[in-house]
């Protein structure tokens, strides 16, 4: 069956639906996270995320009545050339989309699916991961926070950390005795729950999007546990693969922003029709043709998971892989703009790219840091003894 009708149909809706400021680079400050407390910068925001939205086409190939398209891969991949063509940025993005949906999608029971699943696709509550503590960071099976029964509700006492959001997907101890990795399990609740204490983290960039989060004999109900009680650790490793091949693809999300020989052309100039200081030409050509090999992995890694194929091991390589892909191209970014590129006023032009580049750092450590994925790779990969 030929795609041409499906592709005009969405190319009309595109032309027309798509304001003309969500056809330009995104700047940091009007990220289309959604949530409860969203505000928006750009107004055109909300109306691409309400529009993109109403036709499932934020999650395209979630099932039509959890808020998504229902789209086959070969529709999906249509729907992304064109909005590719026209330069779209995201109508919205978050753990929801990348996160918490598709690990409902595989384990959440028919009432959680119904439930939250609709609202992540319209951009109703922004969600937050429960995960590493201040003593459970790579070792996160060593975490300490406590969920004890009673009656239809768990009461959660301890902390988290790096944390921000509305709702949040969480770890707990539910089973003290039992082996580190068997005691967990995986449960939701409303970050407005009574008992709950947000403290913000100022990063090195200056910005403060996390926070460390305590609990003092939280109640979370019982029906909000996703999958088995103590079997939580199962879902967390799936969601684990989910979020970093999600951070990985941040080594290939550069085309909507100046690209690197446009930059180095503009502030060093040009001779004879190439960037004038050839070290630089050089690493920025040597970069650039690893984000062409990187995205066309990615790409096809993408074509598998819409074909019902669950993320596995080859998630730590993404991570890996595409953080220092992303680490590299700010720290070509500072190499051309020297000097200027260290700015830090509020009126400073660069100070976009100077709070980039810092924040850029915490990419291989986030999500599992470097050295847990390149242990993945070792021994789920490349069979290498412990």
């Amino acid at each position: 069956m030929t795609l041409e009708p499906f592709r005009e149909e969405i190319r009309s809706w595109l032309n027309e639906a798509c304001p003309e400021s969500m056809r330009t680079p995104m700047p940091a400050d009007e990220y289309p996270g959604g949530g409860r407390r969203a505000t928006w910068k750009n107004p055109d925001s909300k109306v691409w995320l309400d529009r993109m939205a109403e036709r499932g086409f934020t999650v395209p190939m979630w099932p039509k009545e959890y808020g998504g398209a229902g789209l086959s891969k070969e529709e999906n991949q249509v729907l992304q050339e064109e909005l590719r063509r026209i330069n779209a940025r995201p109508a919205h993005q978050g753990m929801g989309i990348s996160m918490i949906g598709p690990a409902l999608l595989e384990f959440g029971n028919e009432a959680q699916k119904a439930e939250h699943l609709p609202k992540i696709a319209r951009g109703e509550i922004w969600w937050c991961q429960g995960y590493s503590e201040p003593g459970s960071g790579s070792d996160l099976a060593s975490l300490r926070t406590s969920a004890v029964e009673d009656g239809d509700d768990y009461i959660i006492n301890g902390q988290k950390i790096w944390t921000s959001g509305a709702w949040m997907f969480c770890l707990v101890r539910t089973a003290p005795d039992a082996p580190k990795h068997q005691g967990i399990t995986f449960i939701l609740f409303d970050m407005t729950t009574p008992g709950i204490t947000v403290k913000p983290i100022k990063l090195i960039s200056g910005l403060s999007p996390f926070c460390e989060t305590f609990f003092d004999n939280v109640r979370a109900p019982k029906s909000n546990v996703v999958s088995e009680v103590n079997q939580g650790w199962t879902v967390a490793k799936r969601l684990l693969q989910y979020e970093r091949t999600s951070i990985g693809g941040i080594g290939n999300r550069g085309q909507k922003e100046e690209s690197l020989e446009a930059l180095a052309a503009r502030t060093l100039g040009v001779e004879n029709g190439r960037i004038a200081n050839p070290s630089l030409r050089d690493a920025i050509l040597r970069h650039r043709m690893n984000d062409r090999s990187f995205g066309l992995r990615m790409r096809l890694a993408t074509e598998e998971a819409q074909g019902g194929r669950a993320p596995g091991a080859e998630s730590s390589f993404f991570k890996y892989y595409g953080t220092e892909q992303n680490k590299n191209r700010y720290d070509l970014t500072m190499q051309v703009l020297g000097s200027a590129g260290l700015g830090w006023a509020d009126d400073d032009p660069n100070l976009g790219v100077t709070q980039a580049w810092l924040r850029s750092k915490a990419n291989s450590i986030e999500g599992g840091t470097s050295e847990v994925q390149l242990n993945i790779l070792a021994k789920r990969v490349l069979g290498l003894p412990e």
